[in-house]
């Protein structure tokens, strides 16, 4: 299956995984359009928002990602996926042939102080998209978590292994894949899961871990641990997920399937607070660890590379390489 002329919508594409792939998504062909309030963690939300003012530059990453869509003539528009009557006219309108579903609060720290409105961002979206889609012949690829894992048993996990899910975050991830199995089990809806971990990449406004090491380095701060560092992540870079995700859109392997999309190889928070830290000559601090963050490591990728043959290339430290040449470009 190609991506030449693959009619597909992306709700709540406007955002950092969302532009990202419609961009290489059109460069391929496909005929791509987006659907996105631009709320949430978006142009709206951080030019009203505290963090807004204290992260100007994030103003600058939002309007160059509309920028970008605009040089790539991509169709963004805005629309509210609460409001049902609205997102089931534009996807309607369109048919499309996938339906890569985005639009979600995606910080669990946020999610855990404002469950409500997690909820409404989140699942309510996704059941407005799927009971406009059940009835069509559309593809629909959720984006879940690994946090729906919860506290990593092992040091790796795969698709089979038990999800136990830590606070509002994971729950509500976890109960977006258990929406979308039962309404391919009553209407047959053509699905596909992927479980991303740890992203980081130009344009992201989310202050993940690896961003906020940059961001402090650049500005001569210390690093900021919460616990002894000690933790793992599967530190995933945004051209490999993308990747990845493409190889979901065109292999009919993928239907019914879900899949950890990641390097495949976790890292010590610590080695890489100590790589960048070194690379600026910055000091690191730690403090008291999140209780409501679970410990995890790395996510085998086993199934993705057989059934997709995907196979990532960045690992940690030549992903942040590149992201902090980015990131100290921009900041020139």
């Amino acid at each position: 299956m190609q991506l030449k002329n693959k009619k597909i919508i992306l709700v709540g594409g406007a955002g950092f995984i969302g532009h990202n792939l419609a961009i290489s998504l059109q460069m391929k062909g496909a005929n791509v359009k987006i659907l996105d309030s631009l709320q949430v963690n978006n142009i709206g939300e951080h030019s009203n928002s505290k963090i807004g003012k204290e992260n100007p530059i994030y103003i600058n990453f939002l309007n160059e990602r509309v920028s970008l869509l605009k040089k790539k003539k991509i169709s963004l528009e805005k629309v509210d996926a609460r409001d049902y009557h609205h997102l089931s006219d534009r996807l309607s309108d369109f048919k499309p042939d996938v339906v890569v579903f985005l639009a979600a609060v995606a910080h669990a720290n946020k999610a855990n102080k404002d469950p409500y409105n997690t909820f409404d961002h989140s699942l309510r979206t996704l059941e407005n998209t799927l009971d406009t889609i059940r009835d069509s012949n559309a593809h629909l690829i959720y984006f879940s978590s690994s946090m729906v894992y919860g506290e990593f048993k092992k040091r790796k996990v795969n698709e089979l292994t038990e999800c136990n899910p830590i606070g509002i975050y994971g729950a509500l991830k976890y109960s977006g894949e258990k929406l979308l199995i039962a309404y391919n089990q009553v209407f047959g809806l053509k699905y596909s899961i992927i479980r991303p971990s740890a992203l980081y990449g130009e344009r992201c406004v989310s202050r993940r871990v690896s961003q906020v090491f940059i961001e402090n380095a650049i500005n001569s701060k210390n690093l900021e641990i919460n616990g002894d560092g000690q933790d793992s992540l599967d530190f995933t870079y945004i051209d490999d997920l993308i990747n990845g995700v493409e190889l979901v859109i065109k292999n009919k392997n993928s239907l019914g399937q879900t899949f950890n999309i990641t390097f495949g190889k976790s890292e010590k928070i610590i080695n890489l607070a100590e790589y960048v830290a070194k690379k600026f000559n910055v000091k690191i601090n730690f403090n008291k660890r999140d209780k409501l963050m679970p410990k995890r490591g790395t996510l085998d990728i086993s199934k993705a590379k057989k059934l997709l043959n995907y196979s990532p290339k960045f690992n940690i430290y030549k992903g942040i390489d590149k992201y902090i040449d980015w990131y100290v470009q921009y900041s020139k």
